[in-house]
């Protein structure tokens, strides 16, 4: 039998990859964004339960190697995959996108999560949220004083002090500075992706001479194989004839 792949998606990087695979392998979504309907592979949504579950899944469906294409920020995911594929002795490859770094000009203020984000931004007015989905839990707590643009995948109305921007990358600095003036952003909160899609926000902040409240990373597992690119981890998967005969 040949050899299957579970791709851990839910990023850009994770559809480029699953766009390529050949029709036996699984691309794995936790469906909290638009499901393709275009992919020569399968497509699975919804969670595993856990590393058991996981695992469980694994040996039922014959697994040969997981791919994790997650977000950088999935570190539970990460963690149940590397703990699931020890347990099977499936093999673990992981896609691990290189951080962004300060430049000179920039003003980063390094915090541990969404209370840390908050104390950091207690003086701002105007920020800008870039952390995916989590602000939109706390659309109720904006402060008297502030009002949000929060741009995330999903559309939301948001409130009198909340808009909530529905929009996926690349962005380029000249929209990142249309949507700078328009809210009149005086702050951005972000999380350290990494990558090229989302980078330019940065960039407009250094322009500006605006600080960016920036969320550490999680430690993720080690895995046997690690990619800093897409490409990279594509390369990896033609040589182990994963792919489809023609990339595209």
């Amino acid at each position: 039998m040949t050899p299957r792949l579970l791709l851990l998606g839910g990023t850009g990087d994770a559809l480029r990859i699953a766009r390529q695979l050949a029709a036996q392998h699984v691309y794995s979504l936790a469906g909290l964004g638009r499901v393709p309907d275009d992919l020569a592979c399968e497509v699975r949504v919804g969670g595993f339960g856990g590393a058991e579950g996981l695992a469980r899944y694994l040996e039922t469906a014959r697994i040969a190697v997981v791919a994790d294409a997650t977000h950088p920020y999935a570190a539970q995911i990460s963690a149940n995959a590397a703990r699931a594929c020890a347990a099977t002795g499936v093999a673990y490859w992981a896609l691990r996108r290189a951080p962004w770094h300060p430049q000179p000009g920039d003003d980063w203020r390094l915090v541990d999560g969404w209370q840390g984000a908050m104390a950091a931004l207690a003086r701002f007015e105007r920020p800008l949220f870039t952390l995916g989905r989590e602000p939109l839990a706390h659309l109720d707590e904006v402060p008297a004083h502030q009002h949000w643009t929060v741009r995330c995948l999903e559309a939301h109305p948001g409130h009198a002090r909340a808009r909530v921007i529905d929009a996926r990358g690349p962005f380029t600095p000249e929209g990142e500075r249309a949507l700078f003036d328009e809210a009149r952003i005086d702050v951005v909160v972000s999380k350290n992706s990494g990558g090229a899609a989302t980078e330019a926000k940065l960039g407009v902040a250094r322009e500006r001479r605006l600080p960016v409240v920036m969320l550490r990373r999680p430690v993720l597992p080690a895995a046997e194989r690690e990619f800093e690119s897409a490409e990279s981890l594509l390369d990896a998967l033609a040589a182990a004839h994963f792919l489809r005969s023609t990339r595209q």
